[in-house]
């Protein structure tokens, strides 16, 4: 039970009843814009019709072609070979980060870990274009400071740049969490037992903190292997990746090759939700 201001107590079901009022709208834009487009997707995999014209249509699974071609196991290849690569680089950078912060003395620890986050609350286009500028031969850099322009644009490095820096701060907070919710007595008890700085940590705190570094790389591998405007802006067209594919085949209005390409990353997604939901059932680290 609650009370609320008048110290009325207020029955929990009716708590609930009025959550589950509050929580109607929401449910009904998610069912028009993530459920319904969904539905739609999975039937545009067994039909051949051009475009959205239903009338014409003819069920078929020749759709499921374009998974064998070999752009589209190449954009797959490349998507996964980045994504590991960025997600390797990011759990290395983002448990320095959250291991020097959850160690330093500093008050406001939370401040400086949203001064850290802050990125990700900016739209991710104007952060790679940002990255963009800095990436040409010609940037602001070279104009102000005198210095010259990296010049990688259209290169592998300035994709997995462009990654790392876009989504090392999904990483950072569940790490950091993670390693919050450690009982402070178990530091205590490590020393009493005589272990060095590098033996706590190895065998104490690492341990106690997977679930962090669990949670952050899928939050790092999942954007990684769907998204599209990194290599396309910082790869220049050069590089292909399984966004780009998708984004392709419905930009050139080939709604059910791209649907089937869709709701294959979609399945990858969900299987990867299912993986984070077993390794932190009380979703304590995403807190």
């Amino acid at each position: 039970m609650q009370k609320n201001s008048a110290n009325r107590v207020i029955p929990t079901h009716q708590v609930a009843h009025r959550l589950d009022k509050l929580s109607r709208p929401y449910l009904g834009w998610l069912y028009v814009f993530a459920v319904l487009p969904m539905i739609v997707m999975l039937f545009l995999m067994f039909v051949d019709t051009e475009g959205v014209r239903f009338q014409e249509m003819e069920f078929t699974i020749t759709n499921f072609s374009i998974l064998t071609e070999k752009s589209t196991i190449v954009a797959f290849f490349n998507s996964i070979k980045y994504s590991f690569i960025t997600t390797i680089i990011c759990i290395f950078f983002g448990y320095l980060i959250a291991y020097s912060l959850y160690k330093s003395k500093i008050k406001n620890k939370y401040l400086i870990l949203l001064i850290l986050i802050l990125p990700m609350w900016t739209n991710i286009l104007l952060r790679i274009n940002a990255l963009a500028s800095v990436f040409k031969e010609n940037n602001i850099l070279s104009d102000i400071l005198g210095i010259s322009g990296l010049n990688i644009i259209g290169t592998d490095l300035a994709v997995i740049l462009g990654m790392v820096f876009t989504y090392l701060p999904f990483i950072v907070l569940p790490i950091y969490t993670s390693l919050e919710k450690i009982d402070p007595l178990l530091h205590e008890a490590a020393l009493d037992l005589g272990m060095t700085e590098f033996k706590k940590f190895w065998t104490v705190i690492f341990p106690l903190s997977i679930k962090g570094i669990v949670s952050g790389s899928i939050m790092v591998l999942l954007p990684c292997l769907s998204g599209f405007a990194i290599p396309k802006v910082l790869g220049d067209g050069n590089i292909l990746l399984i966004g780009n594919v998708i984004e392709q085949s419905f930009i050139n209005m080939s709604y059910t090759q791209g649907s089937v390409l869709a709701i294959v990353v979609l399945i990858i997604i969900l299987g990867s939700i299912l993986i984070i939901n077993k390794v932190d059932k009380e979703g304590e680290t995403l807190l």
